[in-house]
């Protein structure tokens, strides 16, 4: 490992601007692709404070997403954030419905491994200060303006304080060690906060920050330190960075969770859908039922009052 790391780069960090500028992150790919029609039919509704929608799909997808670009929606094809030693391929081993992403610098990865360092990668491409995360199973239900996420010069740090020091948690400890490993952060300090959700925000150059930091760490591309642990998170690797290198700077931090997801379990019959969104709390603005649940998009579509 290089001990090389770029000094103080809390110093370096700059206060956003009086009024900085927005953009919401979807990664996504075909089978989501009613859902991630619906989540922009949502955000054109209810949110504000955006400059741009990226969705970032793999170069086999862009055909079906560019259905849905418009004059602030942008698709963005996998191939111009990644590098292409990274090849992705129908998987045998799941009778080709799956795909799988190899290389000889990284483990095999999945496609939700891959949208991680896709939502990482666009921060190169990007220009809008502030970059808001936003999976593509999440509707939108109540006006939301993106000024949320920024205050008196710093972004908002998704953080359940101290979640990691009780029992259980086990995959998420998994997550934010190799986020320590990965950021070399030294091993004795024990990570305590939970930093995954959806709706979230990261500043951008801090971002690009941290991933100059993970290749001076390295001595490698970051893209094959991050993809030889297959059991990572981009989330903790933010929140670790900002909290652990930066300690803090730039950021003030925020635990209410915009978004109301349904993360696992069955698909919500009609009427424990009601109740779920009835019982929203006051700061949620979206629902999320993910995907691999299998709750029908026109069920969704229905029941929020959008049917086409």
């Amino acid at each position: 490992m290089n001990s090389r790391i770029v000094p103080d780069a809390a110093a370096r960090i700059e206060p956003l601007p009086r009024t900085p500028s927005a953009a919401v992150v979807t990664a996504s790919y075909a089978p989501d692709f009613e859902r991630c029609r619906l989540l922009c039919e949502t955000m054109d509704r209810h949110v504000t404070g955006v400059a741009r929608h990226y969705i970032l799909v793999e170069p086999r997808d862009m055909a079906l997403f560019r259905q849905l670009e418009g004059s602030r929606r942008t698709i963005v094809d996998e191939r111009n954030l990644l590098p292409r030693w990274l090849h992705v391929f129908d998987d045998p081993l799941s009778l080709f419905r799956r795909r799988i992403w190899l290389s000889f610098r990284t483990q095999p990865l999945r496609g939700w491994h891959v949208q991680q360092l896709r939502r990482i990668a666009i921060a190169a491409h990007a220009r809008e200060d502030v970059l808001v995360f936003c999976d593509s199973d999440v509707a939108f239900l109540k006006p939301f303006d993106a000024n949320a996420f920024w205050r008196n010069g710093k972004a908002r740090l998704f953080r359940r304080d101290g979640v990691l020091a009780d029992d259980g948690h086990d995959e998420h400890h998994i997550w934010s060690r190799n986020a320590g490993s990965t950021l070399g952060i030294d091993p004795a300090k024990l990570p305590t906060h939970d930093y995954i959700s959806t709706l979230i925000a990261w500043r951008r150059e801090t971002v690009n920050a941290m991933r100059e930091r993970i290749e001076e760490t390295h001595g490698r591309d970051w893209v094959s330190v991050v993809g030889s642990a297959r059991k990572f998170s981009e989330c903790m690797l933010y929140g670790r960075y900002v909290d652990d290198v930066l300690e803090g700077a730039g950021h003030f931090n925020g635990s209410e969770e915009f978004c109301r997801v349904h993360w696992n379990g069955q698909a919500l019959s009609d009427d424990e859908f009601r109740r779920f969104v009835d019982t929203m709390a006051p700061e949620q603005v979206a629902i999320g039922m993910q995907s691999f649940i299998g709750t029908d998009v026109g069920r969704i579509r229905r029941l929020i009052g959008l049917d086409r």
